[in-house]
């Protein structure tokens, strides 16, 4: 196998070009496709799970919220701070920290985000009191938030064009199946631990795996385009080698070229303000705006499903005080919620197979109004009794949750990845990350609130309509990026 004259071309060529180049046999013959190298699978699992320890950590909450409730007194209020806490550490840390990968590195924020988190979960299990059950769990979010735009970019500036929509979403699809085993784990706690502490037991249970992760962490490479951008082409053909590192070689060798506008910035191109002139307005408000409309629905309905599935069925009015009650009513509401989560799984496969061959733009607007239809389709229920109000309740979350994440939870993600240059692209992402946090931590926070006062029913058509919203507002402001080399997509 041959890999073309790659490094006898005196002009070079950028990073995503050597990224996507395709081995060539000896007869010249091309493969085809660009294989992915092992630094490059390494880097995409590490990213993975930091997903999946957002999903298991957020949705776990919602079966905890009962026990840690009776442990500690909480009344409603409180029940909103504790539900509202991590998703505002996710704010905060998206775009306080996640910004800081566009100045110290990509790897650099990688590693230093689940530190931040290993320390946080640990103290999160042993919270001796309310106050620090709330500060830690913000702090877990800070860390879960930095991950946000940091895991995204170094996926996506470290694969070939022709699959990044598929390999991020696929990353990105962690999230779901975190959703769905934070639930089971604490199902299966719960059933085998029937006390008032059982909930620390839940969160320990990712101790382990965390700092796994972590440690992988360190054993990557740093993101050869955000090296080049800043100047740094030494070092970003030596990361680049270092990530396309096969056997048989190729590459040969790697002989880089300034782009237009790479390099020598001024200031105010590098800033925050630099998301708001003419030239990224556009992209600032199609990544941030139906993230934001999008987190209202999903984080309502993912983190009171369970509150939602036991009021809805007649169970425990939540003012009980008996362990054994509240077990049982929480068992029963994790089961129920663990069979709708399932169909977040199913969205994220149809979102990986779809998002490359489909596009961003169309499966997005597509996603919001499925949303719309399934937030309908339950709200119905209330006019009906027995079996006919179950199922309707279960089809429709099940068609939210199967349409959010092939549409808006995935898309959002992704695209807020991709429209922005790369010497903004981490504080971008960051930014419309925290946006969209800011519609979480309202629903987290309001959404018992609003569930006492006006009910179920009119709850789920004002989401419904914050659904439409999304659709309409991803298709004026559309920007489609599917398949784009993001190199030549941003040059200036």
């Amino acid at each position: 196998m041959g890999t073309g004259d790659l490094g006898t071309n005196e002009l070079g060529k950028s990073v995503q070009d050597y990224i996507d180049e395709s081995p060539i046999w000896a007869d010249g013959t091309s493969v085809g496709h660009a294989p992915m190298t092992a630094m490059q699978w390494r880097i995409w699992w590490l990213a993975a799970f930091g997903k999946f320890f957002e999903g298991m950590i957020i949705f776990m909450t919602a079966v905890a919220m009962p026990l840690m409730s009776l442990e500690f007194g909480m009344n409603a209020l409180q029940h909103g701070i504790v539900g509202a806490a991590s998703l505002a550490g996710i704010l905060v840390g998206a775009l306080a920290l996640g910004g800081l990968s566009d100045t110290f590195g990509r790897k650099f924020m990688f590693v230093v985000e689940m530190i931040i988190f290993m320390i946080f979960l640990i103290l999160l299990a042993a919270s001796p009191s309310y106050i620090w059950l709330v500060v830690v769990l913000f702090g877990v979010g800070l860390a879960l938030g930095c991950d946000y735009p940091t895991a995204h970019l170094i996926i996506s500036e470290s694969i070939p064009s022709a699959s990044r929509g598929r390999l991020v979403l696929g990353a990105f699809g962690f999230q779901a199946l975190g959703a769905l085993a934070g639930t089971l784990v604490g199902y299966l706690v719960m059933v085998n631990l029937p006390q008032v502490d059982a909930w620390r037991w839940m969160y320990a249970s990712a101790i382990i795996p965390a700092l796994a992760v972590t440690v992988g962490r360190f054993y990557i490479t740093e993101s050869a385009p955000w090296l080049f951008a800043r100047g740094r082409t030494d070092e970003a053909a030596r990361e680049a080698a270092r990530l396309l590192r096969r056997d048989p070689t190729y590459p040969s060798s790697i002989k880089l070229k300034k782009h237009p506008g790479h390099g020598g910035r001024h200031p105010h191109e590098t800033s925050w303000a630099a998301l708001f002139n003419a030239k990224n307005r556009r992209a600032t408000i199609l990544a941030s705006v139906p993230w934001f409309l999008q987190d209202l629905g999903t984080y309502g309905i993912g983190l009171f499903t369970p509150t939602i599935l036991a009021t809805a069925f007649g169970r425990s009015s939540g003012l009980s005080q008996d362990i054994t009650d509240i077990v049982a009513d929480s068992v029963l509401a994790a089961q129920g919620a663990a069979m709708i989560d399932l169909l977040l799984i199913f969205g994220i496969v149809a979102a990986v197979a779809l998002s490359d061959r489909v596009g961003r733009i169309p499966l997005q607007a597509l996603g919001f109004i499925g949303c719309a239809a399934g937030l309908l389709l339950a709200s119905f229920a209330s006019q009906y009794t027995g079996t006919a109000q179950t199922a309707l309740i279960f089809a429709g979350f099940m068609l939210f949750n199967f349409m959010t994440n092939m549409g808006p939870n995935s898309q959002t993600y992704l695209l807020a990845g991709e429209v922005f240059p790369t010497h903004v692209r981490g504080k971008g992402a960051g930014f419309a990350a925290a946006f969209g946090k800011i519609g979480a931590v309202a629903t987290a926070f309001l959404f018992p609130i609003l569930l006492a006062d006006i009910g179920t029913t009119n709850l789920l058509y004002v989401l419904a309509g914050t659904s439409v919203l999304g659709a309409v507002v991803t298709w004026f402001f559309r920007i489609e990026t599917t398949g784009v080399d993001l190199d030549r997509m941003h040059e200036r």
